[in-house]
C-alpha cells in the first residue's frame, strides 16, 4: 500500500482553539513553554507546519494525489475545518482510527505510549516520511528508516520554507517558482547516507544519534560513505 506519514499545527486556528491549546499546555507540567509568540516561532522555523501549509509543501514535493496520507495521533490540531485544505487537495487522509477496527484499537486507548506505538509503526513503513516538527518520535523514526535502508524521508528545511510559504501568499513568487524552490531547497534532504554533525563543545547542536545512527551503519572501519 502506497502511503505517506505526515506528522504536523496551530497557525491559523480560531480564538477557541488557540485557547484549548493554551489549556492543554498548563495542563501538562512537562510542557516546558506555556505562552508561546507563535509568529516569532515561526520565523524562526520552530513551529510545525499547519494543514494548509503541508498541502502547498507536499504539493510543491511532488506527492501525488491520489497518495495515502497518514496523520499521527494529535500531530496537525483542530477540527475538520482546519484539515479542508489537506482533505481538498489530499482526499485519501487516513488515521489509525480508520486502519484499525474499534475493537483492535480499544485495547490501546486510554495508554499513550501504546498509541504511540501505532503511529511509529505506520510511520517506519510508509513509503515515505515526511516530519514536520523536530519532535523525539520524528527523529526516532528518521533513525529507524535510516537503519532500514535508508527508506525515503523528506527532512524539511522549516526555518527556509516560511519564507518561500510566505512570498508565494503574498504572490511574490508563482507557483512553479514556489514549486521550483521547494523541490531544489530538499534535493540533499531525503535521509540518503550522510555523516552525522559533532559538535563536540555544543553537543545540543550537533546531529541527533538516534536521527542518523550513522556510525552503526558504516562498513569499514574508517566509516567512509
Amino acid at each position: 500500500m502506497d502511503m505517506l506519514a505526515f506528522s504536523g499545527c496551530t497557525r491559523g486556528c480560531t480564538e477557541e482553539e488557540a485557547e484549548e491549546l493554551k489549556q492543554l499546555r498548563y495542563a501538562f507540567p512537562w510542557w516546558k513553554e506555556k505562552e508561546i509568540v507563535s509568529d516569532e516561532k515561526r520565523s524562526q522555523g520552530l513551529c510545525p507546519l499547519t494543514p494548509e501549509e503541508a498541502a502547498l509543501i507536499l504539493q510543491a514535493l511532488g506527492i501525488e494525489k491520489d497518495m495515502q496520507i497518514y496523520i499521527a495521533s494529535g500531530d496537525i490540531y483542530g477540527s475538520e475545518r482546519r484539515l479542508a485544505a489537506l482533505r481538498t487537495a489530499f482526499p485519501k487522509i487516513v488515521k489509525k482510527e480508520m486502519l484499525l477496527d474499534p475493537k483492535e484499537l480499544q485495547q490501546f486507548q486510554n495508554h499513550s505510549s501504546q498509541m504511540a506505538a501505532l503511529d511509529f509503526i505506520v510511520s517506519t513503513t510508509s513509503n515515505i516520511f515526511i516530519p514536520t516538527y523536530d519532535g523525539n518520535m520524528a527523529r526516532l523514526v528518521e533513525g529507524h528508516r535510516r537503519y532500514g535502508g535508508y527508506k525515503k524521508t523528506i527532512q524539511l528545511d522549516r526555518r527556509a520554507l516560511v519564507g518561500l510559504l510566505d512570498l508565494h501568499q503574498n504572490r511574490t513568487l508563482s507557483w512553479d517558482e514556489f514549486s521550483a524552490a521547494v523541490r531544489e531547497l530538499h534535493e540533499g534532504r531525503i535521509g540518503q547516507p550522510a555523516h552525522r554533525r559533532v559538535i563536540e563543545d555544543k553537543p545540543k547542536e550537533e546531529d541527533y544519534f538516534y536521527a542518523n545512527p550513522h556510525e552503526c551503519l558504516c562498513e569499514s572501519a574508517r566509516c567512509e560513505p
